[in-house]
């Protein structure tokens, strides 16, 4: 790892420039140890440094107190604690809150808060969802991210900071921290694999927010590979997959990925991942109107949800600016409901939230004018 380096400056005389700073942040759990050890500094001052970053939400050296002033000094020198910005915030009236953020380079990413509560009022469950990359290459039409294209990952640090920061909201706005995480926001988790499971570890860790591996689920479109990786890895997190069709023909459609990642290659990759971990998988299904919600679609997807032990999310979608794919209608979820029932499918319903507030993921960051990035759509 270099970061005394001295190069040339740009005029091209004999004055030279340090190298860039080393972002703490960039770096992994095994990374930042690397970073101290090379140093000389004993193992424990890396994880001060985590704790001080990732659980105390500390970015300057100086408010390192448990450190020497030298090393604190020394720290400055050779190297930043990172940290994204919030961009703006919005609250809907069911309580969500979307949150845009801003990037160290000017990129935003979105994450939304959302709670659910008891019958007095308070809340039972604070859901983050997070962003993993800037845009998605994966292109779905329902999707406003896809809209974006791929314009880069984001780092693990980039990942954690939202639910740091969030995880501070949540306790001004309800009293407690946040519960639950999910890995559906924009980007495809596992096109950013590494990053995305390094987030996962630190946000587990006890020197960072502590939280069970158990309360976090990490959505993808059907990366067969990612999965198997994620099995042989014994990755300890939850598993969804966003299916929103029950065919290869109507998911041809909506998800370019089918074209050449199909149906039997993810009903593979699920039953060996299933086999490896002996963990259960989610079914995500967004119910369109007229298009995925007759009873032969909800007795395909009872079909998929026999491939290995699962549950079905359905959920009502958030409807987006020039996408003809509207929310299924109240009678159409009812009867998709039943036949899921009568073929013994174990299947909930997940309302839209923050309708009024532009929470379907993209939204805000397309209206903020994002630039446009790499995608795998023909259109």
């Amino acid at each position: 790892m270099k970061t005394t380096e001295m190069q040339p400056n740009s005029a091209g005389n004999d004055d030279i420039l340090p190298a860039p700073k080393t972002n703490l942040k960039s770096l992994s759990r095994a990374e930042l140890s690397a970073f101290c050890t090379e140093r000389g500094l004993k193992r424990f001052r890396a994880d001060q440094l985590f704790q001080w970053m990732y659980q105390k939400d500390v970015s300057d050296f100086g408010e390192m107190t448990n450190l020497s002033k030298d090393l604190r000094a020394e720290l400055s020198e050779l190297a930043v604690v990172g940290t994204i910005e919030a961009a703006s915030q919005q609250r809907s009236a069911d309580g969500t809150i979307k949150f845009l953020f801003r990037l160290a380079d000017g990129h935003k990413v979105e994450a939304v808060l959302i709670p659910d509560f008891d019958e007095d009022g308070s809340a039972k469950r604070l859901t983050v969802c997070v962003s993993s990359q800037v845009g998605c290459v994966f292109g779905c039409s329902f999707c406003a991210t896809g809209k974006m294209g791929l314009l880069r990952n984001l780092s693990p640090g980039e990942i954690v900071d939202q639910v740091v920061k969030i995880n501070t909201v949540s306790e001004g706005a309800y009293g407690k921290g946040i519960t639950n995480i999910v890995y559906m926001g924009m980007g495809e988790p596992l096109h950013n694999y590494s990053a995305v499971t390094e987030s996962a570890a630190i946000i587990c860790d006890e020197k960072s927010l502590g939280l069970s591996p158990k309360r976090i689920t990490v959505s993808t479109v059907g990366l067969t590979k990612q999965i198997t990786r994620l099995a042989d890895e014994g990755q300890p997190f939850r598993l969804a997959i966003s299916l929103h069709a029950a065919s290869d023909e109507k998911r041809d459609k909506i998800m370019p990925i089918n074209s050449s990642l199909n149906l039997s290659a993810l009903k593979e990759a699920v039953q060996y991942y299933h086999q490896k971990t002996e963990m259960p998988v989610t079914y995500e299904y967004l119910l369109f109107d007229q298009f995925n919600d007759t009873a032969e679609d909800a007795r395909r997807l009872a079909r998929i949800s026999k491939w290995a032990p699962s549950k079905v999310n359905i959920i009502m979608y958030n409807n987006v600016a020039g996408v003809e794919l509207q929310r299924a209608r109240e009678g159409r979820l009812d009867a998709f409901m039943r036949a899921l029932r009568d073929q013994h499918v174990r299947a909930t319903v997940r309302r839209s939230r923050g309708d009024d507030i532009d929470a379907g993921c993209g939204q805000l960051a397309i209206r903020e004018g994002a630039p446009k990035g790499k995608t795998i759509r023909k259109d």
